[in-house]
């Protein structure tokens, strides 16, 4: 298989990571679908993506029959089957959970073609701990993109021991395709290479403010300003979503049973409320309607 072969691409979840990854793909000039479990979620994926290619018009970032040839080639599904039947490439973007990842994976091998590669776009579950629930462990691997897809051009591809030389080439040549640069890690380590250093720091953070010796607005103001860090690490984790940082540490301490791994309580606490960051207007800062930080 060649990414020349590829036609057809389902992104399964329009979360915030898969909607962009979605519209990367139909940018790109592939037949794409973007698939989730309630037509609220493909209905409210659908308006960002139109709010975000309008802006992008006006900026002159593209035009507007680009724009428009994107979105005849999107369309959105609730039906998994109908989504996936024959795709012949599959990024999975669901919540970062390995029994909800090992789920999804286990029907895509049943619906996909046999010569379709499933690449998962986890940054903390390896693409082994999910291949073998599926016949094709060859054609599995991790395609991790970064928030938000649509801004940052990198692109962690991730083999297994099982992963075949021509799925990691084929993915690595899609990401040149949609526009990003790919990199290709060899060797599995949860959380790769941008999330482990980047995670080294938000655990250091944490465990200041955990500690008391600084208030998380002077951490972030001095990784900002000292650091030359364009945000500072809670900034970030809002960003994020400090939902998906809880289960991204709670992976990694079921994997590690390090207690550095473990999310602290006040993170627990703050999913517990809702208070999930900028996609619900109050994380550790609190918001306006554009996302902004309140003074």
């Amino acid at each position: 298989m060649k990414v020349d072969d590829i036609r057809k691409i389902c992104v399964v979840g329009s979360g915030s990571m898969g909607h962009q990854i979605a519209m990367l793909c139909a940018l790109g000039g592939f037949e794409t679908t973007v698939q989730d479990i309630t037509p609220e979620a493909l209905e409210n994926a659908r308006r960002k993506l139109e709010a975000i290619m309008d802006d992008w018009v006006r900026k002159s970032k593209i035009s507007g029959p680009e724009k428009e040839a994107a979105f005849s080639r999107l369309s959105f599904s609730a039906d998994l089957v109908e989504a996936a039947k024959d795709a012949d490439f599959v990024i999975e973007a669901v919540v970062e959970k390995l029994d909800v990842k090992r789920e999804v994976f286990k029907k895509l091998d049943e619906i996909t073609p046999p010569h379709a590669i499933l690449a998962t776009n986890s940054s903390t579950i390896v693409n082994s701990l999910i291949a073998d629930v599926t016949s094709r462990p060859d054609k599995v691997c991790n395609m991790h993109f970064f928030y938000p897809p649509l801004v940052m051009d990198c692109v962690e591809v991730v083999m297994s021991d099982a992963t075949s030389e021509e799925t990691a080439q084929v993915t690595l040549d899609l990401c040149k395709r949609i526009g990003r640069t790919g990199v290709l890690l060899r060797k599995e380590i949860s959380g790769f290479v941008a999330n482990r250093i980047l995670g080294a720091l938000q655990k250091e953070a944490m465990k200041l403010y955990e500690l008391g010796i600084a208030d998380y607005r002077d951490i972030d103001l001095i990784v900002t300003k000292a650091l030359r860090h364009p945000l500072g690490p809670f900034q970030l984790m809002d960003l994020s979503g400090i939902d998906v940082i809880y289960y991204v540490m709670k992976q990694q301490y079921a994997e590690t049973k390090d207690p550095k791994d473990r999310p602290p309580r006040f993170i627990e606490e703050k999913v517990e409320r809702g208070e999930l960051g900028r996609k619900t207007g109050k994380g550790f800062y609190e918001y306006d309607e554009k996302g902004r930080i309140r003074s």
